[in-house]
């Protein structure tokens, strides 16, 4: 057998990963060392907590990143509905990491609480640090809010995409909502660190400093358990958002020989959706006409990039309404 189309399509496969994640493992990463530097000389135990939330953060982009690369692959014979729940997996091993890191975190806020390190040294580098932890984090939680936006197909103007962002983040791709999750916390925990720096190196209350690891420790358990029950909810099998069954049931009706939808179930594989549904045509029609018209039903929804698998099945409009777009979740 040739290797050379097998790595032709590895590289094709680490083009299509989460491209979000890779930049956000390699800033984190940069990010880590540079609060781990800034920590060994002040002896701050925020910015040690903050380095370690950073650290995990790489970890997990890694995890996802590599996920999001085999959640690419194309079905095979083995595996028909494809690989998108694999992306699944691998955050769920980013949440182990991150659960890791919070309680080591948490730990060592309780001994700074019990046994305060005082305002240490190095200020100025340790300001500098958090500065360029907010601009590089900032940077990629913009760019998280911008990707959400865009998979979830709404339109913004200006800066609404970052309300957008928050109410739509559900129906993001599972490597995007972890990315948004983490930074979201990363910012608010430099902000925290960056408060802790402060109180300490001006005035003689230390304990603050503990607090705020302590803090920053529950935000990562908060992270840890969001984006834990996403991606169970997504390993065993979840539907599709309201919106979306809308406009695959108006796309299936649109067709002048379809009637009525007798059964539909749309379920989500990673970032991507599988329709499998039972429709009614009009009465009178040949079996080589009932077909064209289930091919033709089939290429309208598949054309749209979410869905990636349609199933479908034809019977005779048996004169009942099915279709009741208030009971949905009831079809199955």
């Amino acid at each position: 057998m040739d290797p050379e189309p097998e790595r032709e399509n590895v590289l094709q496969l680490i083009k299509k990963g989460n491209k979000s994640s890779a930049v956000a493992m390699v800033g984190n990463a940069v990010i880590a060392v540079a609060k781990g530097i800034g920590a060994a000389f002040s002896g701050s135990g925020a910015m040690f907590a903050s380095a370690m939330h950073s650290l995990a953060d790489s970890i997990n982009q890694g995890f996802v990143f590599v996920g999001s690369v085999l959640a690419e692959k194309k079905p095979t014979r083995k595996f028909p509905t494809g690989f998108g729940r694999v992306i699944n997996i691998f955050c769920m091993i980013a949440v182990i990491v991150v659960t890791i890191m919070a309680y080591e975190t948490i730990r060592e806020g309780w001994h700074l609480l019990q046994h305060p390190a005082g305002g240490g040294g190095a200020f100025w580098l340790n300001v500098f640090i958090l500065l360029l932890n907010l601009l590089i984090d900032g940077a990629i939680l913009l760019k998280a809010m911008k990707e959400i936006v865009k998979e979830a197909r709404v339109e913004t103007q200006g800066w609404g995409y970052i309300a957008a962002s928050f109410k739509h983040v559900g129906r993001a791709a599972p490597p995007t909502r972890l990315v948004f999750y983490e930074d979201l916390v990363a910012v608010t925990g430099a902000l925290l660190a960056m408060a802790a720096v402060l109180i300490t190196s001006l005035t003689a209350v230390y304990a603050v400093d503990g607090v705020v690891t302590m803090l920053i420790g529950f935000l990562m358990v908060g992270v840890a358990f969001r984006v834990g029950y996403d991606n169970m909810v997504g390993l065993i099998g979840v539907a599709a958002p309201r919106d979306i069954a809308d406009k695959v049931t108006r796309i299936i009706l649109s067709d002048k020989d379809v009637t009525d939808i007798n059964s539909i179930r749309i379920t989500q594989e990673g970032r991507y959706y599988h329709v499998d549904a039972m429709i009614e045509l009009r009465r009178g029609l040949s079996l080589a006409d009932a077909d064209d018209i289930k091919f033709r039903v089939q290429d309208k929804l598949i054309a749209d990039p979410d869905i990636t698998d349609v199933v479908l099945g034809i019977i005779e409009d048996n004169g009942v309404r099915d279709w009741i777009p208030e009971k949905l979740n009831e079809f199955a």
